[in-house]
């Protein structure tokens, strides 16, 4: 499937971009720095508008979107179908809470648990929200098993989990918690990939395991080949919980539905959210039908959680990242971006030390800081971020094309040269 035509390729590379913000863009820069919180380091730009892997910023100017706002816009940009399911049902009912049943979310549900293998869903508003569903069912379901000193859960080294104060404890990045002492106990980091070091980990305390089976801000970094499989059975020797951040990786981004199903395990739970909602504000954490057993009437909830707004827009990307096709298409092209990549390695190898991947979550990791290469990217008119300080993160919209691909290795090549 080919993203919305662009201004001519040649054109583009041949012309520099503005190195600087100008006109509309600098404006609102100045506006956002008197009156937001400067609680992140944004790219100087105002985005105003997106189609399929293009954007425009306020003063025109096209870019080639290739981090579809954090691995979250799978379907890319203004998706038409996602578009009129939207329009439809803002002219029927917005919000009613979890009071009342409403026909999206429930079949979103049914979606979901079907194509997961697992049993029940339960709907939040993001990825933190989604992964503290888990952390609290793990604490759950310990206790109604009689098991009252066990509420540990064992993550791992250079993953995140979120921002607020539990999902940040289990997040094994110290720079995240810095500020934010004391934080909350009950959460173990060992090396990730190291199945001994989490079998060393399990004491009486130990409730669960959390992991993510990419670690997207920890450098794009995959699990080694039956470390899944083997922490399924670690859990189930000493009745504990397999839990699956699947927050970047689910909903199609690796080529399949689930990162998980690559290594055929079933986890007893998983969190969603980023491509869930192709940007609209979802996430998820589904689980099986005795892990469910356990968060009764009253002991969780949500008010915004499966809105129908977001729910009708997860509908249209749980049927489509269900297809077959798609599914085929999200891994050739990963193949094929990643093999690009790695061309490009070979002809700059004091430049790039190592291009990796999964499906359409690649990093391309340097020799060097990352920052002024996303920078150089931006003024040639290519969008991306970083995953660590020296990893640059590409998660492009399932829909992009092969031209597309090319035009954003074209880029990059330029950025890296000295």
């Amino acid at each position: 499937m080919s993203s919305t035509p662009s201004l001519n390729s040649t054109q583009t590379e041949t012309t520099p971009r503005a190195p600087s913000p100008s006109a509309k863009n600098e404006q609102w820069i100045e506006k956002a720095k008197a009156h937001l919180l400067q609680n992140y380091k944004q790219q100087p730009i105002v985005l105003e508008r997106g189609l399929g892997s293009r954007v425009w910023d306020a003063d025109g100017r096209e870019y080639l979107d290739l981090l579809g706002g954090i691995a979250t816009c799978g379907l890319g940009h203004c998706h038409p179908e996602v578009v009129a399911a939207v329009r439809g049902q803002l002219d029927k009912l917005w919000h009613v809470s979890n009071v009342f049943y409403s026909e999206p979310q429930i079949e979103l549900a049914a979606r979901l648990t079907a194509a997961s293998g697992l049993a029940r869903a339960f709907f939040c508003n993001s990825g933190a929200e989604a992964n503290e569903a888990l952390i609290k069912l793990a604490r759950k379901v310990q206790k109604d098993r009689g098991q009252t000193e066990r509420y540990e859960v064992i993550t791992f080294e250079n993953s995140f989990h979120g921002r607020t104060l539990a999902t940040v404890t289990a997040t094994g990045q110290t720079k995240y918690q810095k500020g934010f002492e004391p934080l909350p106990q009950g959460f173990t980091h060992v090396p990730y990939g190291d199945l001994e070091a989490v079998r060393k980990a399990v004491g009486p305390r130990t409730a669960a395991i959390l992991v993510e089976p990419i670690q997207g801000e920890g450098g794009v970094r995959a699990a080694p080949p039956g470390f899944l499989k083997a922490l399924r059975a670690l859990c189930d020797e000493h009745g504990l919980l397999l839990m699956i951040d699947e927050i970047q990786t689910g909903m199609g981004r690796t080529g399949k539905v689930f990162a998980f199903q690559h290594e055929d395990v079933l986890p007893d739970a998983i969190s969603l959210a980023k491509s869930l909602g192709n940007g609209l504000p979802i996430g998820a954490m589904l689980c099986s039908e005795e892990a469910g057993k356990s968060l009764t009437a009253g002991t969780h909830g949500s008010t915004f959680g499966g809105n129908l707004i977001a729910a009708v827009a997860a509908n249209v990307v749980a049927r489509k990242v269900t297809e077959p096709q798609m599914l085929r298409d999200v891994t050739q092209k990963g193949e094929y971006f990643l093999g690009r990549l790695r061309e490009l390695q070979r002809r700059l190898p004091t430049i790039i030390k190592e291009a990796r991947g999964l499906g359409l979550l690649i990093g391309v990791e340097l020799f060097q800081d990352s920052a002024p290469i996303i920078a150089r990217c931006r003024e040639l008119g290519l969008l991306l971020n970083a995953a660590g300080e020296k990893t640059l993160r590409f998660a492009p919209a399932f829909t992009v094309s092969h031209d597309d691909l090319d035009h954003g290795v074209r880029i990059l090549e330029r950025a890296l040269k000295p």
